[in-house]
């Protein structure tokens, strides 16, 4: 069984470290071809930060999309612009605050 938004709301306090938000949907996505930089907005005792989470879709023999977590030479030109896009996308959105 799968917790719940209601049951993560009541445990939450018993819960130590930094949560993701309880909606699951990224604060945004930025895309290079296949590679993917997903940022999140997190919550910690000190307060509200981002994190980013990098992936690279590809296909399987079956024709189903999938995303994973390693790179190859020809996916690192496009990972250092994703990487890049969102320090400064982050930058932006802390200083709002």
């Amino acid at each position: 069984m799968y917790p719940t938004s209601s049951m993560l709301l009541l445990l939450a306090p018993f819960m130590g470290g930094n949560k993701m938000a309880i909606n699951n949907k990224p604060a945004t996505t930025l895309r290079r071809g296949i590679i993917k930089a997903t940022i999140w907005e997190n919550t910690s005792k000190n307060g509200p930060f981002f994190s980013t989470t990098f992936s690279r879709s590809y296909r399987e023999r079956s024709g189903k999309w999938r995303n994973g977590t390693s790179f190859g030479l020809n996916d690192l030109e496009a990972l250092l612009t994703v990487a890049y896009e969102a320090k400064e996308w982050i930058a932006v959105h802390v200083l709002k605050r």
